[in-house]
């Protein structure tokens, strides 16, 4: 069941919180993960935690020259690269609108939707050359309904499932499925970035009335890098507790 044993996988941010835990998922399923983040001891010191063939791997998500050299390292290593893993992500500063600054605004664009379009431009040639590929890309619920103090972010991960949608009908026919997960939110040390109140605002919309867990994501995640994952591409799977508008 969702077989990914044998397959490269890349997953970017992945040296702690969500990215880590996907990653381990992967790599006990025996996939080779490639841990990809811009802190290089964080990365390693979460490969060594995973074992089972993890491995870091440099990445500035916002730097295309970055993102094109570590898909060309990532392939000089492993030969193949069937799963891509979008996850590096900013909740950037908690404030209105009109607090906001620019680079505010351009920070949270770069990681959350810039970043991810170039590692689908960097990966669709090998992907399409083999006619197989999964890309898998992390939004929010927020990217849905709007997270007050959150203009950037909710409107970056808005964005990302735009993007999903739009590069999944490009490859349709060529073996790759491109989807996208949005969480609620989530427990890992990203809540840092966030104040109290924006904890309990949106915990207060999850029927379920709690946190998910990086796990919960994981396992979404898990089936759509697999082969199992076939005739779903274009969607975007909400891990939200049943917090949803649509």
């Amino acid at each position: 069941m969702f077989e990914v044993g044998g397959q490269t996988a890349i997953v970017t941010g992945a040296a702690n919180g969500i990215g880590e835990v996907i990653s381990r998922r992967l790599a006990n399923a025996g996939a080779r993960v490639a841990i990809a983040d811009i802190d290089d001891q964080a990365a390693a010191e979460a490969a060594e935690r995973i074992g089972k063939h993890a491995f870091p791997l440099h990445l500035d998500i916002t730097d295309a020259n970055s993102v094109r050299q570590a898909i060309e390292t990532l392939l000089v290593r492993t030969q193949s690269l069937e799963i891509v893993v979008n996850n590096a992500g900013l909740a950037g500063k908690a404030a209105p609108v009109w607090e906001q600054t620019d680079d505010d605004w351009n920070r949270a664009l770069a990681i959350n939707v810039t970043g991810p379009f170039f590692m689908c431009r960097a990966v669709m040639p090998h992907m399409r050359s083999r006619r197989y590929g999964r890309v898998v890309n992390i939004a929010s619920i927020a990217g849905k309904e709007g997270n007050p103090n959150m203009a950037a972010y909710s409107a970056s991960k808005a964005a990302i499932i735009g993007l999903t949608k739009s590069v999944a009908k490009e490859v349709a026919t060529e073996g790759i499925c491109v989807n996208a997960v949005s969480p609620a939110v989530i427990r890992t040390k990203m809540l840092d970035q966030l104040t109290p109140a924006q904890v309990s605002y949106m915990i207060e919309r999850i029927p379920m009335k709690r946190t998910g867990q990086p796990e919960e994501v994981a396992a979404v995640v898990h089936f759509l890098s697999s082969r199992d994952c076939s005739f779903v591409t274009g969607q975007c799977y909400d891990v939200s507790g049943g917090r949803a508008t649509y």
